[in-house]
């Protein structure tokens, strides 16, 4: 069962891996500006706060409350990415896990609608520590559409354009533990590949996009819920397993949901503060900070999902809904990005040829 911890939800499983842990850190981040432009990887602005929903039964909707797990504030049209931790072992190894992500219960690697279990063909999940994070919506291939949150029921989410209901919102996360007996036979053969590894913190931790961390009678609501609809376009890839299926052990799999409340509500609800709105994309460019490019190991990349490159953007609805720009949607120069990833520092060949040489 997973647990809440300093804001973080953190798996265990105790019978395939004593000393191993898996956590997701929900980042608040910048909202990519939504246009035909593909942008590099914005930074992390610190995590959103997660409660415990029982903790806040009697000022939550029944509905809330009935699907148990946390809750999470998000303002009005702000966005998001997922950050993955695969903790390690004594001898540096990381135990792998395979995510599944939704968004009121849409796959968010196929579009398609909530299935239990791992599925191949397409691949509708992602393995951690391969995969280090996640922003959105693979649409195509090396590219997603950044989530962004939006009020439920107002017609902008993944849910309700491919569903067409407004029932679930959120986010639904499945981890799924790398079977015992398929771990114990991997462990002693990567040991000497693996060994120095320290898996205890994220690799691209101190260099990367976490990096802007310090910036910025009870009454039930009848609803506060929010749903997460599809923002700009990003260079993200979506990698394959490389393990076989049936390495997986589908009956140790642990899950939460994982409830989002706009900000605004979030002071009544629980009695804090809501987090301050972030700056947009155009403040923080304009401040000259870094956006961030991940070069992973020449892995390849899932094709992402037709379904849900035929989605509508934020952007796009609040057009034609208005007839009026996406506030803070105008293109932005971000300059070169920072190079981040286990690639990112591969050695660089020496040109050998030249007018000496004969």
């Amino acid at each position: 069962m997973p647990t809440l911890e300093n804001d973080c939800l953190v798996f265990r499983f105790p019978h395939h891996e004593a000393d191993g842990r898996f956590v997701i850190r929900f980042q608040r981040t910048l909202r990519i500006p939504d246009s035909y432009k593909t942008y590099d990887l914005p930074p992390g602005l610190g995590s959103f706060p997660l409660r415990h929903v029982e903790d806040y039964a009697g000022r939550l909707p029944a509905q809330t409350t009935d699907r148990g797990g946390v809750i999470l504030p998000m303002w009005q049209a702000e966005a998001m990415w997922l950050l993955f931790n695969n903790h390690g072992i004594d001898s540096g190894l990381c135990f792998p896990v395979a995510i599944k992500v939704a968004a009121g219960k849409i796959n968010a690697v196929t579009g398609e609608g909530w299935r239990t279990g791992l599925h191949r063909g397409p691949q509708d999940y992602m393995v951690s520590p391969d995969q280090p994070w996640l922003d959105g919506f693979a649409i195509e291939k090396g590219v997603i559409r950044q989530f962004v949150a939006m009020p439920l029921g107002d017609g902008y989410s993944v849910e309700e354009q491919l569903s067409g209901e407004a029932e679930w919102g959120g986010l639904q996360i499945s981890v799924v533990p790398l079977k015992a007996e398929v771990w114990q036979a991997k462990r002693r053969a990567w040991a000497e590949e693996m060994l120095g590894r320290d898996c205890g913190r994220h690799p691209y931790e101190n260099s990367s996009r976490s990096y802007l961390q310090s910036i910025s009678q009870p009454h039930r609501l009848r609803s506060s819920s929010m749903g997460l609809a599809a923002g700009g376009r990003m260079r993200q890839s979506i990698y394959p397993d490389l393990y076989n299926i049936e390495d997986w052990d589908i009956a140790a799999a642990d899950r939460v949901f994982i409830s989002l409340l706009h900000a605004k509500d979030w002071k009544s609800i629980t009695g804090e503060a809501a987090p301050n709105e972030p700056p947009t994309a155009k403040a923080y460019s304009d401040a000259g900070l870094p956006w961030f490019e991940y070069y992973g190991k020449d892995q390849a990349a899932l094709p992402g999902s037709t379904k849900l490159a035929g989605v509508k953007s934020v952007a796009d609805l609040f057009k034609k809904e208005t007839g009026a720009t996406l506030p803070n949607s105008q293109d932005v120069e971000t300059g070169t990005p920072l190079h981040i990833g286990p690639g990112a520092n591969a050695p660089r060949p020496v040109r050998s040829e030249g007018s000496w040489y004969n």
